[in-house]
């Protein structure tokens, strides 16, 4: 994202020491100036975006995908056991 010079405006941020080490760091792995990582950091933020679902909502998403998980497991662990005492019969015959 390279921004015309013209069109920057100098300001300044304080920010916290581990703020900046963090900054340095990705502006390192980006091989881009700080200056851009908060650029693009600006860019990106929109404080309209919201998630579709409320923290409720979502918990209860997750409790119930997780009772499946559950449930599935249960079946399997189920299946394999029960193919493991038929293989175990087999092989006293």
């Amino acid at each position: 994202m390279a921004v015309a010079q013209s069109n920057l405006v100098r300001k300044q941020f304080l920010i916290s020491e581990e703020s900046v080490a963090k900054l340095e760091k990705l502006a390192a792995i980006r091989h881009v100036s700080a200056s851009e990582v908060v650029r693009q950091a600006i860019e990106s933020y929109d404080p309209h975006q919201s998630l579709d679902m409320e923290m409720p909502e979502l918990m209860d998403l997750v409790s119930a995908r997780l009772k499946e998980a559950i449930i599935s497991t249960q079946k399997a662990n189920k299946k394999v056991a029960s193919t493991l005492k038929l293989l175990d019969h087999g092989e006293h015959k």
